[in-house]
């Protein structure tokens, strides 16, 4: 079903709810009035969860529009800044660690320090987290906390229940805090695992806040290339859902672990 935007009466804001402008399915939200070919409008508005056919005010964006622009821009910027509750880690029994940045804004100005660990935290992954598994998992918040509250619950069960229905040994699951892809080298250096994965927020978009990457290595050590990475991202509700990523994820580190190689080398 197609929809118009539902009005709020103003002479009653007391009495009813303010329409929440970021749960109106922009994709089946028609704004331009009497469109020639209306079929073909519906069909392109289903094509893409762009801002398209949007209509105007003049030379303006209608209100409504503006108004959803900035709602999902607040949420972008609350999944970049928001942090990863202290208790999510625990309840997943991962190893929670944190890299050298010390808050959100150093993580964001010093991409650096989101790659490397302190002597506190490397002891912290000596002391629990066995040494030379087949395959490290790593989960990280990156640029999207929301990433990982949203996706972890279905795509973790489903990568480790994979891995092991294949008989891949796992070692215990790091969550890192304030952390980029690259810090998967640093524990790489550390657990010496045949093959590591890092689960990691994206960066947001006005589309989706809640998009998270894999990137897998073979070898996963300090000084590797990102052309070794192999990369499988927009993992979400609307892009490839949790817990399909989760197995196709499994069927791919097998192929790595058998190929020994990832990345461009991966054939």
């Amino acid at each position: 079903m197609y929809s118009t935007l539902p009005l709020t009466n103003s002479s009653n804001i007391d009495e009813c709810q303010i329409t929440d402008l970021t749960e109106i399915d922009l994709q089946r939200y028609l704004q331009v009035p009497n469109p020639v070919n209306k079929a073909l409008y519906e069909e392109m508005k289903l094509s893409t969860p762009a801002r398209i056919g949007v209509w105007r005010s003049g030379p303006r964006p209608l209100t409504d529009t503006l108004l959803r622009f900035r709602a999902d821009h607040a949420v972008a910027q609350d999944s970049v800044l928001g942090e990863v509750p202290e208790d999510f880690p625990v309840k997943y029994n991962m190893v929670s660690i944190q890299t050298l940045c010390q808050s959100k804004d150093e993580y964001l100005t010093r991409p650096d320090l989101g790659r490397k660990l302190d002597a506190e935290n490397l002891e912290i992954l000596s002391k629990r987290c066995p040494k030379g598994a087949m395959v490290q998992i790593i989960v990280s918040d990156g640029l999207s906390s929301k990433a990982v509250e949203a996706n972890i619950p279905n795509l973790l069960p489903a990568l480790t229940q994979g891995l092991e229905g294949m008989g891949v040994k796992l070692g215990t699951t790091i969550f890192v805090r304030h952390g980029r892809v690259a810090v998967m080298d640093t524990i790489g250096e550390e657990l010496k695992p045949e093959a590591a994965v890092i689960l990691i927020g994206e960066r947001p978009g006005l589309g989706t806040a809640e998009s998270m990457s894999a990137y897998m290595a073979y070898n996963p050590r300090l000084g590797m290339v990102e052309s070794e990475r192999t990369v499988i991202s927009n993992i979400h509700k609307g892009g490839t859902p949790a817990a399909e990523a989760g197995a196709h994820l499994a069927s791919l580190i097998k192929k790595i672990l058998k190929a020994k190689a990832s990345g461009v080398n991966l054939e």
